[in-house]
């Protein structure tokens, strides 16, 4: 039975190249597969999912308000599809989570969605909360601290390496823009003053 997944984890984890080896699993086995990214995340190039380590692969794109039932329900007709893989899914909205579990309960194919669970302020992204309410199965991508401890946090800085407490929730970049951390050196890094209510 078909099950709608979220791999989730801070910056700099693995997603992408977790992903992009599941793909590579079914492919190597005779299956067809369904890559889809954020339409405006362009860092690797237009409709390219990309992970650090150096691999990478073409891919459909989401634009936001888009009916992702309809685009996975277009790609199923046009052939066999053993499982549909989403990157970025944090930048779904809830509409389109909601599009993504009817895919897997109407349409019988397994989703596996990647992304961020929380935004540089400690909140969550609106596609990874409808994801942490609505998926099948929930799996953490780990990555570390530079303590050693797992990171399950991020930080912002601008190009003078200083650390942002604000500014918009969305912003895309990489290692030159995030850095994972635990949650006490993340409050210490934000001066313990991103979460109060004051």
């Amino acid at each position: 039975m078909a099950k709608l997944y979220f791999h989730y984890s801070t910056m700099n984890a693995g997603k992408s190249t977790v992903l992009l080896q599941a793909s590579h699993n079914y492919i190597e086995r005779g299956m067809q597969t369904y890559l889809l990214t954020a339409q405006f995340d362009n860092r690797a190039g237009d409709g390219q999912i990309a992970s650090r380590i150096g691999i990478g692969s073409s891919a459909d794109t989401f634009a936001p308000g888009e009916d992702l039932f309809a685009k996975v329900k277009a790609r199923l007709a046009t052939g066999p599809c053993q499982c549909v893989f989403i990157d970025e899914a944090q930048f779904l909205d809830a509409d389109q989570v909601w599009q993504l579990a009817r895919a897997v309960d109407d349409l019988n194919v397994p989703i596996m969605a990647y992304g961020l669970r929380v935004d540089f302020m400690g909140e969550l992204f609106p596609g990874s909360a409808a994801l942490l309410a609505l998926a099948d199965e929930m799996r953490e991508v780990r990555t570390i601290c530079h303590c050693g401890k797992k990171a399950t946090m991020v930080v912002r800085k601008d190009d003078q390496d200083n650390v942002l407490t604000g500014g918009d929730q969305v912003q895309i970049g990489g290692n030159e823009t995030y850095v994972s951390l635990c949650r006490r050196h993340w409050r210490a890094a934000m001066d313990d003053t991103a979460n109060r209510a004051d």
